[in-house]
């Protein structure tokens, strides 16, 4: 696999002769959990490479932010960028812009519409969105088989900011997964944004509980947005017995729910490795040393069975 030839590229970058890099970094937002995982996996790799030094700023989901920050990072002659994008659509002028000033760019975790065009010392780092949204549904689907439910299942969907391909994709692959199967029954009752975050998710479950109509499947983008899901079921009296909860990205509060038997399934994003894999490819790209355009971590299903093995892993 691709990602795997990251092991040697740190072992090289953490032997070489020590050099002044320093790495701007644009985080789309630091109130989103998995985006604050993701800021001190940067933080950690960054102070095992000999030589590197981080500015890491917060975007707070506004991309005329996040442009300013980019143009203050070439101006100020950074030597490598890393960026979780606040719209995936602004990748292309924002790639011209670094290619421009000769400064390494490297896409982090939400996928660049540009993806296929990336210049030259560009770099993706993340995971195939596709993946979570197919392994969420393979698990919905067999809690549904063993409830008796796949043939007439109502499944409502928390999507994440449309702005971003990783919301896009998760969901169409999940609904595709869904009818391809032994669920293909199941009706998508409903599919509506809570942009990431737990009080939009919380809001808009609430208003399909007072709809009146069945829930027996809420699938999240996230975690954060299960757990909305989760609370405003609990606040309404429904038993999470009755409904089946699928998050995506196995963080704390996301197993934590597990454990407490409300989160039925996650899938586990490897933050640490997206994370490492990136400062790893910015520096390796300032270095003049070979990189792959597109490195994938791999999305990974976790359920009660096997939520031990990913207590410490995000």
């Amino acid at each position: 696999m691709k990602s795997m030839y990251l092991a040697a590229a740190l072992a090289a970058l953490m032997g070489s002769a020590a050099s002044a890099e320093t790495i701007g970094v644009s985080m789309q937002s630091f109130d989103n959990n998995f985006q604050t995982l993701l800021r001190e996996g940067i933080n950690a790799r960054v102070g095992e490479v000999n030589g590197a030094t981080v500015q890491i700023e917060d975007a707070q989901t506004d991309i005329s932010k996040q442009l300013n920050q980019v143009n203050n990072f070439i101006a100020a002659g950074v030597d490598a960028i890393i960026m979780t994008l606040t719209d995936t659509s602004a990748a292309a002028g924002i790639s011209e812009a670094a290619e421009k000033a000769g400064i390494p760019l490297v896409y982090l975790n939400l996928e660049p519409e540009n993806l296929g065009k990336l210049p030259a010392k560009q770099a993706y780092v993340g995971s195939k969105e596709t993946d979570s949204g197919k392994l969420g549904a393979e698990a919905a689907c067999s809690l549904l088989k063993e409830k008796g439910k796949a043939s007439d299942a109502q499944v409502y969907i928390l999507m994440g900011d449309l702005a971003h391909q990783a919301s896009r994709d998760r969901t169409s692959a999940f609904k595709e997964t869904l009818a391809a199967g032994d669920c293909k029954g199941a009706t998508i009752a409903d599919e509506q944004s809570a942009a990431w975050t737990r009080t939009n998710a919380m809001d808009l479950t609430t208003n399909w509980i007072t709809a009146g109509q069945p829930i027996d499947v809420v699938f999240a983008n996230n975690d954060e947005m299960a757990i909305g899901a989760i609370q405003a079921l609990k606040a309404a009296g429904v038993s999470m017995d009755d409904v089946i909860v699928v998050g995506i990205d196995a963080t704390q509060d996301g197993l934590a729910a597990m454990a407490a038997g409300d989160l039925d399934a996650t899938v586990f994003q490897n933050a640490k490795g997206q994370s490492a894999s990136a400062v790893d490819t910015a520096v390796s790209l300032v270095r003049g040393q070979s990189v792959e355009k597109n490195v994938w971590v791999p999305f990974e299903l976790v359920t009660p069975k096997n939520m031990a093995d990913y207590a410490a892993r995000n």
